[in-house]
C-alpha cells in the first residue's frame, strides 16, 4: 500500500525520501500533508525554535522584548485596568477581574 516516495525540502531544495513508514505514521496521527522540510532541515528549525524560547504556530520572538502596557479605567466596577493595547475610548475596557467573569462567546 505505501511505496517510499523522493520529495523536495522547500528549505535547502535537496531531495529526500519519504519512506513508508513514515508515511504509515503520517496516515495513523492523522497528517494530512506530506513534509515540507528534510531531516536536516527539520532538526534545525525545531532547535532554532527552542533557541528562540517557544514552539507554536505563527512565530514571532516571544520574550524579545516586555509587552507594553497601558492604564485605563474598567467600564464595569471603575477600577484601574492595565491592558495590553491602548484604549480609544470607542469600546469597553474591563479589568482582569471583571472580563474573567463575562460569558465565553467562543
Amino acid at each position: 500500500m505505501y511505496s517510499d516516495e523522493m520529495l523536495t525540502c522547500v528549505d535547502c531544495g535537496r531531495q529526500f525520501a519519504f519512506t513508508a513508514g513514515e508515511q504509515q505514521f503520517y496516515e495513523q496521527k492523522g497528517f494530512q500533508n506530506k513534509p515540507n522540510r528534510c531531516p536536516d532541515c527539520r532538526s534545525a528549525r525545531k532547535a532554532m525554535r527552542a533557541q528562540n524560547g517557544g514552539g507554536g504556530m505563527g512565530g514571532g520572538e516571544r520574550g524579545a522584548r516586555p509587552r507594553e502596557m497601558f492604564q485605563a479605567t474598567c467600564s464595569n466596577c471603575g477600577n484601574v485596568a492595565e491592558v495590553p493595547f491602548n484604549p480609544r475610548g470607542d469600546k469597553p475596557v474591563f479589568c482582569r477581574d471583571c472580563f474573567a467573569s463575562r460569558p465565553s462567546y467562543r
